[in-house]
């Protein structure tokens, strides 16, 4: 899941004109935040953002696929993979990154035990 500091730094650029984005090391791979509200995932030089059942279906038309932390598990977590062309035009890119952090902000935190 390593990340490159080049991607990263690309990916945190086209993020700009959203507010407060910021990175986080995690698990090999780095998580991204707007303020507090964890939005984001990069792993293996792939941006991924968080989705729900009203965001979903932009990603599977463009052929995305879900984040899945184990390759040798089934297991896929709510995050779909971002199309080249949406990272590369950083105003449409925003424009997906804020409706993640809508959806980030929507999901109910787990309980904690």
């Amino acid at each position: 899941m390593r990340v490159t500091d080049g991607f990263k730094a690309f990916v945190l650029e086209q993020l700009a004109g959203v507010k407060a984005v910021r990175a986080r090391a995690m698990f090999g791979g780095v998580g991204l935040y707007a303020d507090d509200v964890f939005f984001g995932i990069l792993a293996a030089d792939t941006l991924y953002l968080k989705v729900d059942d009203t965001s979903r279906g932009r990603y599977d038309a463009a052929g995305m696929t879900a984040f899945k932390p184990y390759a040798e598990r089934a297991m896929t977590m709510p995050y779909y993979q971002v199309p080249v062309e949406v990272l590369e035009d950083s105003e449409e890119l925003a424009t997906w990154a804020r409706d993640s952090v809508r959806v980030a902000m929507s999901t109910p935190a787990r309980k904690r035990r």
